[in-house]
């Protein structure tokens, strides 16, 4: 890979780090309800954002400034990403992923500044599923860009192997972006308490005794989590024996059976720590990497079961 491609691969890497950090910022201005701590935009208490007094980062504040703060610098490292794939980069649909990373990041500024001046929580709702959309946005942008991306697999019948792990993949990401919907709602409805107990109440019982709007959007996304389980596992096991000893399968794969695992232990120490807002934050985040690794699967796999399609094609 020539030094500017590689260049670029790394620059990539670091918007999904950035992404990520935002992600977690994220987490805690909704998990602090700090999301209204500064009433203005895009300027901070009548200042322009970069020269808000440092001194007056405190509390609330700090967390919802330092929010805008890194969305913008982020935003910034967007507009070079995709200058550098349309420059650099000759795949047509990579650099369509840049000016759709590029358009995405903006429209979700634009929903950040209005759910603060309209008080909106559908638009804080869907702020927080956009974010997670973006996030593996730039994750298969930098995947795309790295230079393993191009690897030849072995042989055909490891790339007919990943092939099949294509309906899996997108089981789980379709899966997975349901249960996104069903925590954002249930995190800006403030029903993450609804149900206070994890996995059973005092009396041993799972289901819920008492029944509105808050507790069955809780119940739904607790029940929705183990059906998630169970595909994660299914997919990340198929990955392990269909990867065979290709990094780019066996890591996501592991990955996926691991940060499912301690999805279910930070959701219930949300619970058993009266939802503080570090395990709640983490739990988005873990949420986001699993949908991120997830994806990587569907995207890897749809690329082998696309070239396996051509192949079988009669020729003409």
């Amino acid at each position: 890979m020539p030094p500017a491609q590689l260049w670029l691969s790394r620059f990539a890497k670091l918007v999904v780090a950035v992404t990520f950090a935002l992600l977690f910022l994220g987490g805690m201005v909704t998990s602090l309800d700090a999301g209204m701590s500064v009433p203005d935009w895009p300027t901070t208490f009548g200042y322009n954002m970069w020269t808000f007094p440092f001194e007056r980062w405190k509390g609330l504040v700090f967390w919802e400034h330092t929010h805008r703060v890194v969305a913008s610098v982020l935003g910034v490292l967007v507009i070079f990403l995709a200058i550098g794939i349309q420059w650099l980069e000759t795949r047509r649909w990579v650099r369509w992923l840049g000016w759709t990373a590029l358009v995405l990041v903006s429209v979700q500024g634009i929903m950040g500044g209005l759910r603060v001046t309209e008080n909106s929580i559908p638009l804080a709702i869907v702020h927080g599923v956009t974010a997670q959309i973006f996030f593996c946005l730039v994750i298969l942008i930098a995947a795309a860009l790295s230079p393993a991306w191009n690897r030849p697999l072995p042989n055909r019948d490891a790339a007919s192997r990943i092939a099949r792990l294509k309906s899996w993949a997108w089981v789980m990401v379709i899966f997975l972006l349901i249960q996104l919907v069903l925590g954002a709602v249930m995190r800006h409805l403030n029903a993450g308490l609804a149900m206070p107990f994890f996995p059973f109440d005092e009396e041993g019982n799972f289901m819920p005794r008492v029944h509105n709007m808050y507790v069955d959007i809780h119940f739904t996304h607790r029940v929705w989590a183990f059906v998630v389980t169970a595909a994660g596992f299914v997919l990340g096991i198929k990955g392990l024996r269909a990867g065979g000893g290709d990094s780019r399968i066996l890591v996501p794969s592991v990955l996926t059976i691991a940060l499912v695992l301690f999805q279910i232990y930070l959701g219930a120490q949300i619970i058993w720590t009266g939802r503080a807002s570090v395990p709640t934050s983490l739990h988005v985040v873990n949420g986001a990497l699993i949908l991120g690794f997830s994806f990587i699967l569907l995207v890897r796999s749809s690329y082998y079961a696309s070239l396996e399609a051509r192949s079988n094609q009669p020729q003409s």
